[in-house]
């Protein structure tokens, strides 16, 4: 692939592709090349930082996940900085999302869903005695370990834009609408540990359900349902289940239930079992304070190698799901928020059929080497759809594209995928069992 492409490194992580996005980070995969091991990157832009005047905030939450260490929680190891970036270690979860299990295999029989929800309640109990608080749980921040175990990511890193008056309640309007709490949507002050456990009822909802308790394509309806708790419970949903949401989903957040009545509930103490692990005693902050100094000599090393960028085979394995190479070559991947396919196509050939099938499909494109941006002109469900794709060399005339929902609505995105996918028919590499089943 020419021109070469960079790689970088920041201080002893090689960094590599882009495997998240939000406002304010973008979050990329990453090994620690002294030992090996794997690591998410989240990277915050300094400047972006102090014009929302986020420092302290910011440099809160971090001391106070540093100390966070639990089962059901992604770790943050470390925090670096350099002159314009903050960047933040965290733990790499290998088991994908919990989305893609409800959206792939529908809902959950209740003893697997209670074991989901057992977990997650753990997460958000520990984290909330020790003052942090989520305010955007909902199941793509729900990650599974390779073990199946539920990780919930961005816990306390998701609040970083928060505000807190006078009157000591959160002010900031943020979440999906579809998992925020009504006294988030009234914008009157709010709980963080109240409005959180609304969003794990609309999740335990969703496990059991399949589908979402307040759904309306009309934004102002579905506040309207969502502040009202119009919702009904499916007929396969137990009386004990049913009663737990109930009292979840209660729009009052003055008499809905609280965690500790949530952990002597009927339905929820079957088979309930406490986490064991060691908590931390004692964190060193040094790095915290050092990564926000202007001084250079608190600066972590950032190094730019120009070389095409070429997938090496860990790189590889952490993209697929169970180490299971076959799942990279699989052009049908579920609703996921990325998917991928191989091509036998030069890069450059690539680049510009993506950017022919997409500018008829009603997608501004951007590009930038052998990175695309493709930003939908018409605002759908969740906004505008933007995708980012990008081309990666797995061996000489081999080549994976990644096409990833960057913002917008996921079940948005596949429509959109499977419309691009048919335009690419002549770009996929076919092996020829499937050409024949093609034929």
């Amino acid at each position: 692939m020419n021109p070469p492409k960079i790689k970088r490194r920041v201080g002893k992580y090689e960094v590599g592709r882009t495997i998240g996005e939000g406002t304010f980070a973008k979050v990329k995969f990453a090994r620690n090349s002294e030992t090996g091991e794997p690591v998410a990157l989240k990277i915050l832009d300094k400047e972006k930082v102090v014009k929302h005047k986020m420092a302290e905030q910011i440099k809160m939450e971090i001391a106070t996940m540093k100390l966070i260490k639990h089962p059901n929680v992604v770790q943050l190891y470390e925090v670096m900085g350099s002159k314009t970036k903050i960047f933040i270690v965290l733990e790499f979860v290998t088991g994908g999302e919990l989305f893609d299990k409800i959206v792939n295999h529908g809902r959950m029989q209740e003893d697997e869903a209670r074991k989901y929800f057992q977990q997650l309640i753990n997460a958000v109990d520990y984290c909330h005695s020790r003052g942090v608080y989520h305010r955007d749980l909902k199941p793509e921040n729900l990650l599974l370990d390779a073990s199946g175990n539920l990780k919930v990511s961005d816990f306390g890193l998701s609040a970083i834009s928060r505000q807190v008056r006078g009157d000591g309640l959160l002010h900031t309007t943020c979440g999906t609408p579809n998992y925020v709490a009504p006294e988030v949507l009234e914008d009157r002050g709010y709980d963080g540990a109240t409005a959180d456990l609304w969003s794990c009822g609309v999740i335990l909802f969703v496990l059991l359900a399949g589908y979402l308790p307040f759904d309306d394509s009309n934004l102002m309806n579905l506040y309207k349902k969502i502040s009202a708790a119009e919702f009904t419970c499916p007929p396969w949903v137990s009386f004990t289940a049913m009663k737990l949401i109930t009292r979840i989903l209660d729009p009052n957040p003055m008499t809905r239930i609280t965690i500790s009545e949530l952990l002597n509930d009927e339905w929820f103490k079957k088979g309930f079992k406490q986490p064991e692990f060691i908590e931390k005693e004692e964190a060193n902050f040094d790095d915290v304070e050092a990564a926000f100094q202007d001084s250079e000599e608190h600066h972590v090393t950032e190094k730019k190698e120009e070389h095409p960028t070429a997938m090496n085979a860990f790189e590889l394995i952490s993209m697929s799901k169970g180490l299971n190479l076959g799942n990279l070559f699989e052009i049908e991947q579920g609703f996921k928020r990325e998917t991928r396919f191989t091509s036998k196509c030069p890069a450059n050939e690539i680049v510009s059929k993506i950017e022919e099938a997409a500018k008829p499909l009603g997608f501004d494109v951007h590009k930038k080497n052998y990175k695309l941006r493709l930003e939908n002109i018409k605002a759908g469900r969740k906004g505008n759809l933007n995708i980012a794709t990008e081309v990666f060399q797995v061996a000489p005339s081999l080549h994976m594209v990644e096409v990833r929902k960057a913002k917008g609505d996921t079940l948005e995105f596949h429509k959109f995928y499977k419309r691009l996918s048919n335009s690419l028919n002549d770009v996929v590499w076919k092996t020829e069992e499937e050409m024949q089943q093609h034929n």
